[in-house]
């Protein structure tokens, strides 16, 4: 059937793509970012760079919008484009990472490099957030998370049923546990340069406020259970109400 062909490929493009971004950000972080293909002079990099760290959270945040899930949902032949939104957010968005890592342009020298023992157990820690992050996609849901959800159900001639909104896990401590991982996996790095610096507090910045949106819709979506969710859990740091 076509369409099952178009959930395959969705599926193979989607999965692809995700564990190549998901490797490449990993490795290109413990180097301190100096993994990039491009290389520009200090001035042009800035300029370069700057666009790159833009393109990420202004995409990412419109598709999780009213308009750009309508634009999510005309994104596949077959009108398939409604089932596979969450497989083609997924798609779009690991296209996203894997541009900033494979694309980033250095702009400096290495400050400081950890050897030995040092290295290795900041490696462990480094492995250890992303591991939190995994965690806690799979709190949220990981056929979401990772698009198996949108592809999967299309294969096999249903409508993809989402997940209710998490409270359990991770999200008992915390409201935003992804966004908590994500932010924690740029500071444990063991290789400090100028572009690792810019690349923790730009993301980390996105990580605290860019989930205030997110909530801004959790409260149209669930009305009261999310307001009872949300009185009882921290917002971002654990045992942190405020």
């Amino acid at each position: 059937m076509p369409s099952r062909a178009v959930a395959l490929t969705w599926g193979v493009a989607c999965h692809s793509l995700f564990l190549t971004a998901i490797l490449t950000s990993m490795l290109n972080m413990y180097m301190g970012m100096h993994l990039g293909l491009v290389r520009f002079p200090p001035g042009a990099a800035i300029l370069w760079d700057l666009g790159l760290l833009l393109q990420f959270p202004l995409l990412h945040s419109f598709l999780l919008s009213a308009p750009g899930s309508k634009l999510l949902s005309r994104l596949a032949p077959l009108k398939l484009g409604r089932d596979l939104a969450s497989t083609t957010f997924v798609i779009i968005a690991s296209v996203q990472m894997l541009s900033l890592y494979l694309l980033w342009a250095p702009l400096g020298s290495v400050w400081w490099s950890a050897h030995g023992v040092t290295r290795v157990l900041i490696t462990l820690v480094y492995l250890s957030t992303w591991l939190f992050l995994a965690r806690s996609m799979n709190d949220a849901g990981m056929a979401t998370q990772t698009g198996f959800l949108g592809w999967s159900a299309v294969f096999r001639g249903r409508r993809p049923v989402y997940d209710p909104m998490p409270t359990r896990g991770l999200f008992k401590y915390t409201r935003q546990p992804i966004y908590l991982a994500f932010a924690l996996t740029t500071w444990t790095v063991p290789t400090w340069t100028t572009d690792q610096l810019i690349l923790a507090l730009w993301f980390t910045s996105y990580c605290v406020f860019g989930p205030y949106f997110k909530e801004k819709r959790y409260q149209r979506r669930y009305g009261e259970k999310f307001e009872s969710y949300r009185k009882q859990t921290p917002y971002f740091l654990p045992g942190f109400k405020a």
